[in-house]
């Protein structure tokens, strides 16, 4: 195939920071997706719904003339965001999900959940109001093993959540297992995943090695969740080609200064959205299943959101291009995943 022409697709789990960076960052986004959930974790996070407006303006206000893009907001769950913060949200029309990080699980999280039982009110408020929670689903006890702290979220979080709330619509973000894969796939009731395409392309192994196999540390491979074995990566495959409707195409695509990456102790997040369609082309090549990427991308998203698939349509073709090695993020550079790499898959004017 040299061609491939789909639903202009959208994006459900995006990082955009803020300022004079995200408004480096954001026409790489908005050049190929109509839309994308916003996280909210800022500093101070994004936890009423006035503040999401405000950040919604701001991301408005920074969009390039002549880009078509509408940022779907989220609120920031806390130990005591109230029912009626989940009400107004709800009401606002503009927010479209609550994110729940695990105290200090990745990127400032430190004001994330420490309990969900303290949550327990605004849990039930957004299954009335069906306004869907969407899940970093990750442990934070020190006993467990940083590979393992997925699986054990499942069964130690998530499935119980889901026994007390059944109605409550829940997007597993980011899923990097086969355990992951497996759930979403065999669960009763009204759950989804995001995948990004750095689970879909790469295993641990490139944490360690460079694309020619040189040892050494890839600090802009490290993300959290991180990385997995490969018998992870081809589940997470898989599970994005299989056609279901239950897998979808969040990016997480998170920008973070050169220094703070490239650091004795390096932040956790790969910003992808310089090629993010791209690579998931590449990935579906690789599985055979190029005829299944517009559903992964354009339609599973907004149907299980509840909002239309978009009009419009885009066009990738086949022409190699090379990834640059650093871009522009406000007073300083970020170095994008893959960074110098050919990509044979180009997203077409």
């Amino acid at each position: 195939m040299q061609e491939l022409t789909m639903t202009r697709p959208d994006d459900w789990h995006l990082h955009l920071r803020d300022g004079a960076a995200m408004a480096d960052v954001l026409p790489y986004t908005a050049r190929q997706f109509a839309r994308a959930i916003v996280m909210p974790n800022l500093k101070p996070p994004v936890t009423t719904t006035a503040a999401a407006q405000a950040y919604r303006q701001r991301i408005l206000d920074a969009l390039p003339a002549g880009l078509d893009f509408e940022p779907l907001m989220t609120l920031y769950l806390t130990d005591n965001t109230s029912p009626e913060e989940i009400r107004r949200a709800k009401a606002s029309g503009i927010v479209h999900g609550v994110k729940l990080y695990p105290a200090g699980a990745t990127t400032n999280s430190d004001s994330g959940v420490t309990s969900l039982a303290r949550c327990a009110a605004a849990l039930q408020a957004m299954q009335d109001v069906d306004l869907p929670l969407l899940i970093h689903g990750e442990v934070t006890h020190q006993h467990v093993d940083v590979f393992d702290r997925e699986k054990f979220f499942i069964d130690e979080q998530l499935i119980p959540l889901r026994r007390q709330f059944p109605d409550l619509r829940v997007v597993f973000e980011h899923i990097t297992t086969k355990e992951a894969a497996q759930y979403v796939s065999s669960a009763e009731g009204r759950i989804g995943a995001t995948i990004t395409a750095h689970h879909l392309l790469y295993n641990r192994t490139r944490l360690f090695t460079d694309a020619e196999g040189r040892t050494g540390m890839r600090p802009h491979f490290y993300c959290l969740p991180v990385l997995k074995r490969e018998t992870h990566r081809q589940a997470l495959l898989t599970a994005a080609t299989s056609g279901s409707p239950r897998f979808f195409l969040g990016t997480d695509s998170a920008p973070h200064p050169k220094g703070e990456k490239e650091s004795a102790c390096g932040c956790a997040g790969c910003f992808t959205a310089a090629s993010a369609i791209e690579m998931y082309a590449m990935a579906f090549e690789e599985a055979g299943a190029l005829d299944k990427l517009e559903a992964f991308a354009s339609h599973h998203g907004p149907d299980f959101y509840g909002l239309p698939r978009n009009a419009g349509r885009v066009r990738l073709r086949r022409a190699e291009w090379r990834l640059p090695a650093e871009i522009k993020f406000g007073a300083t550079s970020l170095v994008p995943l893959g960074a110098g790499e050919l990509l044979p898959w180009t997203l077409a004017a």
